[in-house]
């Protein structure tokens, strides 16, 4: 493969799937998706591609199928000029949260991510739970999850602020800076090195768009003030694959209002894993963790051991959790129910008996 697929954060399982296809295919990088269109980054420069016909087929069976930002997917160049997306490649990792309209069905966020970095603003102070489920989120994925605290120039007690943050979140690395000063950015590009792809997770006002401008060294996105209420305004409109000069890749994504579960499986138990290990240590496998004899967890809550705040937010997620899992659940049943009417009714259809 080409330079430039390496620059963009090609990786070599995914070169041996490109390699695999067909020679008449032109294989390229989801910079964004639109409305059926996606821009998609090649060795010869950025085209538009709309879906092909098979591509559309396993997204009426699976809208995770659709090629989404960050993803490796291969090209036909048609001759009367056309363009269309053949394939989506395997994806190493995905961000998946749950539908904002309460749909069972989760949306991919973004593929192929190697850090995830959750773009916390320092002003107005954090709020450590949203924090904890954006790093449920980020594990769930596969990436490797960074907390990136911003605007270290307007406060005086930024690495005290670290601190607190860094016991909520182990396993993740802290980082301060400011796009402004330039404080602490070395240790941000870090994060790109060998051509490594960040995704920015976090929520609106957070500095996210700042951020990239500060790693491309240009003014590639429009940014805001926050309100002055505290709440910050949305600037970044769609989910975007930048390309840095100095190497690495940055997928910038809207703030989020809602980051909902889609499972609870290793993302939960990674974000939380001291309530995690205190639950597997209860006397009854079906604890609900309240009132149960013998439950570890309340044991820890009454002995100091466990905060409340972090006992609290790990009820929530799990709850949510399970909440995704039963509906999810209902869906495959009334899906699968789906099928088998149809394909009875097909076969009462076709089938002719012998006269």
């Amino acid at each position: 493969m080409s330079a430039t697929l390496q620059a963009l954060g090609l990786d070599g399982s995914t070169a041996e799937y490109l390699q695999s296809v067909p020679d008449d295919l032109v294989p390229g990088r989801v910079a964004r998706v639109d409305r059926g269109l996606a821009t998609v980054l090649t060795e010869d420069g950025p085209v538009r591609a709309t879906w092909s016909g098979a591509l559309l087929a396993a997204m009426a069976s699976d809208p995770q199928a659709g090629p989404c930002t960050g993803d490796w997917v291969v090209l036909r160049f048609w001759p009367d000029d056309r363009i269309t997306l053949e394939s989506v490649a395997p994806r190493r990792t995905a961000i998946v949260r749950a539908e904002v309209g309460g749909s069972s069905r989760g949306q991919v966020l973004a593929a192929n991510v190697d850090v995830i970095a959750i773009v916390v603003g320092l002003v107005p102070e954090p709020n450590i739970g949203r924090i904890e489920r954006f790093l449920a989120l980020a594990w769930e994925s596969g990436a490797r999850p960074v907390v990136v605290l911003t605007k270290s120039d307007l406060v005086g007690d930024a690495e005290a602020i670290a601190e607190d943050v860094a016991v909520a979140a182990p396993g993740a690395d802290v980082l301060v800076c400011s796009a402004t000063t330039g404080f602490g950015m070395d240790s941000v590009r870090s994060l790109l090195d060998d051509n490594a792809t960040m995704a920015l997770l976090g929520s609106s006002g957070a500095g996210k768009s700042s951020l990239v401008n500060a790693l491309a060294g240009v003014e590639l996105l429009d940014v805001q003030d926050i309100r002055e209420d505290g709440k910050g305004r949305h600037t970044s409109v769609r989910r975007e694959l930048i390309a840095l000069p100095q190497g690495g890749v940055v997928i910038d994504t809207p703030g989020l209002r809602g980051v909902g579960l889609q499972e609870s499986g290793e993302g939960l138990a990674a974000a939380l894993p001291d309530v995690t290990a205190l639950a597997e240590q209860c006397k009854f496998k079906d604890c609900v963790h309240v009132t149960e004899p013998g439950c570890a967890v309340q044991a820890a809550l009454e002995d100091g051991l466990l905060p409340y705040r972090r006992y609290e937010s790990w009820v929530k997620l799990q709850r949510e959790a399970a909440y995704m899992a039963r509906r999810t659940d209902a869906r495959l049943r009334s899906e699968m129910k789906k099928e088998w009417v149809r394909a009875s009714k097909s076969y009462r259809r076709d089938f002719k008996p012998r006269q």
